[in-house]
This record gives structure tokens, sequence and C-alpha cells, in this order.
């Protein structure tokens, strides 16, 4: 028994100008066959089905395909689109005949040729090995889930967490589901539901049990522990996709033994209940001014002779410029609140900008001068600001990734620096990546959990780092590619009537 497994990740975010290319997924690395095995069995969806089918008592070979994963960012150039789509396939076709395939993907991938890039590869796949070999694929969370995906998988498996901490064992819960089917030959039915809403990531958080999302979960967890359940999940959605299918959706997956009609009540249940708490994910937005202010008097002594050590974190979450969510990464606003106060202890705050590494490696440790700091990849959106800065360390941003979206996963974002303007501590790397993630400032030399405030360029997903370590957490009204009132923006291409664009009973 010969099973294919591979991988096409990145989240796309159509508001974001720069492109993603080759050099993207170059960098994230790109593997192929053994050596994909090898190192990833142990991290991620990947780890989830190397491990999964190991422990499967048949003979089997693991085939590996390829890994291909480039970080959240703009649209796939067609170039690197085509590349993608002829590797995959030309190595699926040289592995000969195999018995299934299973793929961890997104879903919310767009290329600028294709807005549906997952479901386009699940049709090429199929296309190739016909219809008696089971495909199973898993997705994000936040994946847009199309008609053309779930006609040409016999099961999708959905993340059922955020942050999304269940990435390795959603890995597994794909391996399951394809044993069932290939295995046991159960036959899949999957019922879907599209929705004609979107909502915004901010309050979508499956860790808290007073929120709507967290009752989600633990329903959608008790739903697979039924035997003829394969796979139950709720796609919210990546909202920064100007395309034309774009919307939330709902789908479980049963197999013959269900009672009749089980999934389809089941996949309306959900899509009914989310639909009549859709106003549920609306956050509350605060302005930079006001949650920088709260940071400081927070993190200030109650008199002269106070210890600072005890005084309490902020984190203040500025989502339109979060990097998780396919943003550029080079914002100052939030920056330029952060030096018009004394902050007692680090206050830290991130940018991309290779230019800035670049000139600050030119200048040396130690050295200080001049830098004209962010708005370097997007600076329609996004105004730079110029500040005497001193280089306070160089080093290179590796580091292995656990919490929210990794397990064990290793991440470069090429050479970075510290530079410090008085006590604001401004970490610049050269690539984008997890620009909320402890493992990055600890890197950097700093202590995450010590600072005065922490700017988080994530949503929802730096909550598992520091939920149980802050004092107050502020999601901010910013500039962005990324900002949670998506529905101010003038998009084009989505279909209407669409909640929260238009007002929906």
């Amino acid at each position: 028994m010969r099973i294919a497994i591979g991988q096409l990740w990145q989240e796309s975010n159509t508001l974001n100008p720069l492109p993603t290319t080759c050099a993207d997924f170059e960098a994230f690395g790109i593997f192929q066959g053994a050596d994909l095995i090898e190192r990833f069995a142990e991290t991620n969806e990947l780890g989830g089905f190397i491990q999964s089918l190991q422990a499967w008592p048949e003979r089997k070979e693991i085939v590996g395909l390829m890994r291909f994963a480039a970080w959240p960012g703009g649209p796939v150039d067609t170039t690197t689109f085509n590349m993608l789509m002829d590797r995959m396939i030309d190595t699926l076709q040289s592995a000969g005949k195999v018995d299934a395939v299973l793929l961890a993907l997104h879903g919310s991938m767009v290329a600028e040729c294709e807005p549906d890039v997952e479901g386009y590869l699940l049709q090429r796949v199929r296309e190739l090995v016909g219809p008696a070999i089971p495909v199973v694929g898993t997705l994000d969370l936040h994946a847009n889930i199309t008609q053309r995906m779930v006609d040409n998988a016999e099961c999708l498996v959905l993340y059922h967490t955020a942050p999304h901490v269940d990435v390795m064992s959603t890995g597994r819960r794909g391996a399951k589901a394809l044993r069932k089917i290939l295995i046991e030959g159960r036959k899949p039915v999957t019922s879907f539901r599209k929705l004609p809403m979107v909502v915004p990531a901010e309050r979508a958080n499956t860790q808290d049990p007073d929120s709507f999302s967290y009752g989600i979960r633990k329903l959608l967890e008790s739903w697979e522990r039924n035997h003829f359940v394969l796979s139950a999940g709720l796609a919210t959605v990546q909202p920064w996709l100007d395309i034309p299918d774009l919307g939330s959706s709902t789908l479980v997956v049963c197999s013959d033994q269900a009672p009749a009609s089980w999934g389809e009540h089941a996949c309306a249940e959900l899509a009914t209940n989310v639909w009549d708490h859709r106003r549920d994910y609306l956050p509350t937005l605060v302005d930079i001014s006001t949650a920088v202010r709260a940071a400081f008097d927070a993190a200030r002594p109650a008199d002269e002779c106070s210890e600072l050590a005890g005084s309490p974190l902020t984190v203040i979450s500025d989502s339109a410029d979060a990097t998780t969510s396919g943003s550029t990464g080079d914002s100052t606003a939030v920056l330029s609140e952060l030096i018009k106060y004394e902050w007692p202890r680090p206050a830290l705050v991130t940018l991309v900008g290779p230019e800035t590494v670049a000139e600050a490696e030119a200048h040396g440790s130690g050295a200080e001068w001049t830098a004209t700091l962010g708005a370097t990849r997007n600076p329609r959106v996004f105004k730079p600001i110029t500040l005497p800065v001193r280089v306070q360390n160089i080093f290179d941003a590796k580091f292995i990734l656990s919490g929210h979206l990794a397990e064990k996963l290793p991440i470069d974002m090429g050479r970075a620096v510290v530079l410090m303007y008085k006590n604001v501590h401004i970490i610049v790397t050269s690539r984008s990546g997890p620009h909320f993630a402890p493992q990055l400032f600890q890197s950097a030399g700093l202590d995450p959990f010590t600072a005065s405030v922490l700017i988080a360029k994530s949503p929802c997903g730096f909550r598992a780092a520091y939920a149980d370590h802050a004092k107050q957490i502020f999601v901010v009204r910013a500039p962005g590619c990324a900002p949670s009132d998506f529905w101010t923006l003038p998009f084009t291409g989505i279909p209407r009537p669409l909640w929260p664009w238009d007002e929906m009973a």
C-alpha cells in the first residue's frame, strides 16, 4: 500500500501589493521525497500524517511528494503558481501507482491567475489519480472552501482552533479519516454550506470559554467523536480576499454508516447557528493613543520606590498590519505613539525591513545614526518615521516556532537587528514571519514577558502565547492590509450581497 503525502500552504491577502514569489517559498524551504518525510516527521500537518501512517499495522510505503510553504502575503505570481502546480503534479505522476493521497493545504491561497489555488490543485490531482483513489486534504480554519475543493476530495479536515494550536493534530485527524475510507471501506458523503458572510478574526478565540467560538469548537469535537463522522468544521475564511467566491462555510463529512440525513442536518444547524451569531465576531477597536497611554499607566510604578519587576505586561494587537494575515509588516503607526513615552521597562515592536537591516549591519553593533523606519513595502498605506537609534543587536532570526500555527516548526526570518530609541526596542527582520512569537523576541535576546508593552502583529493567534501573561490586551484601529473593519474598504470582486458589507436579515 502506497500513500502519497504533500503540502501546499500559503494564506494570501489580495490587499498586499507585493506578490508572493518563488523566492518566498524557497526561503521557507522546499522539500521533496524522503527529505520531506525526514524533515517534517515531528511538525505540523505533515508530522501528523507521517506519525499516524507509521502507526498503521498494515504494510505501507509513505511517498513524499513536495512541500511548498510560504509565509502569508500577497497573491502568488503566475510564474510561481505554474511552478508549484507543475512540480506537485509531476512528482505525483513520477511516483507511480499510489493507493491514496494526503495533502496539507491552507484553503485561502490565491494566485494572480487563479482565485482558488487549492481547488485547482485538487482537481489536477483527481484528474491524474482517477475517481477510485481517495484524496484527503487538511485546511486552515480560515480556508475559503469552494465547491471545486469539495468535489475533488473524499474528505476535507479543518483546524478546530484559533489560535491555531491543533495544526499537528489536524494532520492526525486527516490520516484517521483516510484510514476509515481506505482500510475500513467507509463511503464518505460531504455536506457543505456556503454562507454569505465574512467575519473578523479578532474575536474568533476558541480558547476562551466565554466566547461563542469556544462553544463551536466543543460542538465540532463532539460530532467527530461519532464513529460515522469523518470530519466536521467551520471555516470563517480569510477576510482580505477580493475574489468572486468569498464566504464562510460549514462542512460535515459522514460515512455511509451515519443515520439518514445526519450530515445535512448537522451542517445546516451549524450554518444557522453561526449566521445568527455573526455579530458576536465584531471586535471592539481602541484608538492607538488610548491603548498606548493605558499601557504606560499600567507600566509605571505606583511610587518612586516601587519595584518594576512585577509591573504588568500590556499586549497591543496591531492586527491591521498582522504578518500572520498577510500584511506587509512595515507599519509605524503604533511605534509613532510608543516613542512619546519614557518606558520603565522595554517597549517591544517589530518591523519588516530588509533595507533597514542592511543599513544597520553596515553601521555595526553599537553604532548610532538617524534611521528612517517603516513604509518600505507598502508606502501607499504607511508613513515612515525618522529616529535617532542605536544598534543594540545584530542576529539571525532563526528559531523553532511552537504554539499558534506551529509545533516545532523551524523559522528563518533572515538577518535581523534590534534598534533602540530610549527604551523602545525595535526588532527589524529581513523577511516576514510570526511578528508576535515569543521565540522571535527571545532570539533577539529580549524577554517578551517582562516588557512594559509588546506590539503583536497578529489578530488572535498571539493570545496563545500571551493571554496568561498580559494584564491587559487591546486591539487597535490602525492602517494596514488586514484591518478588522475590512468592509470599509473598496472591495470590487466579492459576491454581493455579503455581510457585513451588506446588512442582511
